[in-house]
């Protein structure tokens, strides 16, 4: 099962909130991260009740900030995916932001942030195989890529470690190595998105990742923007049958309809430190057709 299909993994986010915090990160990290007065617990409760993905960061070699920690904002919807910043002293001053209005789209009022962020999971103590497997990812990024590069708290799939999430784009990347992960952020600095180690776009239900992923490697299509969802529909269940997505995508005035089908894989043990063998989604492209117009 660790060799399935990356593609259509990634989780189902919209919005990010990455707060820097040089450890030490428990399993736990945000619960185990030793904020006073309660300030972890206050996070994850206004974090979950707006649908935004709170994760710590860190920079490679776990170096203790210089003064203010940093924080971004981001939502991840696409095509209109951006990125703000700040440096907080304390982080109860996080606990002002409009978490809600973040994932809506609207601006916080912090500094635009123009650049990629490459954020390598290290998480060890969730999963040994992230930090064996993201640190040699992690610190090759830093020696390339110095100010995009940061090692991020657990963000799901340990099981395709080393996994790496860019943002604004949400897009998630697995079974990098240290090579391989230079090559996906210099794609990004270029425009480009490198199709090989993606799991997904974060925005995008499961199947729906899938289906781009599929169009993208069928056009050969790599530029960064260029396709737009336009239609979505949904059948069925995943363990009666399999779930059946069909998704329509606009591309260079052309409509491409991708039909997915989407099952549960037999139980299989799924991360290093899992007590019990679960079922993961598994997606099979079974249709893939430009569609007539008049």
């Amino acid at each position: 099962m660790r060799q399935e299909d990356l593609a259509g993994s990634a989780s189902t986010v919209s919005a990010f909130l990455l707060l820097e915090h040089p450890g030490p990160w428990g399993v736990n990290a945000l619960k185990d991260a030793r904020f006073a007065d309660g300030v972890a617990e206050k996070l994850r409760a206004q974090a979950n009740a707006a649908g935004v993905r709170l994760l710590l960061i860190r920079r490679p070699g776990r170096s203790r900030p210089h003064g203010a920690r940093r924080i971004f904002a981001v939502h991840a919807r696409a095509p209109y995916s951006w990125t703000e910043t700040a440096r907080v002293h304390d982080p109860r001053e996080v606990l002002d932001l409009d978490l809600a209005g973040l994932r809506a789209g609207r601006s916080l009022g912090l500094d635009p942030h123009d650049e990629p962020v490459f954020a390598v999971c290290t998480h060890g103590r969730h999963d040994a195989c992230c930090a064996e497997r993201g640190r040699p990812v992690s610190a090759a990024l830093a020696e390339t890529f110095p100010e995009h590069t940061w090692e991020v708290s657990h963000m799901g799939g340990d099981r395709f470690a080393a996994n790496m999430l860019v943002v604004p784009d949400g897009l998630y990347y697995g079974r990098l190595t240290p090579e391989a992960a230079v090559a996906v952020a210099q794609a990004r600095l270029d425009g480009g998105i490198e199709l090989d180690h993606l799991r997904g776009r974060s925005c995008y239900p499961m199947p729906v990742q899938a289906a781009e992923i599929a169009l993208r490697r069928h056009l050969s299509m790599r530029a960064a923007g260029g396709l737009r969802v336009v239609a979505r529909t949904q059948s069925g269940t995943a363990g009666e049958g399999g779930v059946v997505t069909d998704v329509t995508f606009a591309h260079l005035e052309r409509l491409y309809a991708v039909r997915v089908l989407s099952t549960h894989s037999p139980p299989v043990t799924l991360t290093c430190r899992a007590v019990r063998d679960q079922v993961a989604l598994q997606h099979e492209i079974i249709g893939l057709d430009l569609v007539p117009q008049d």
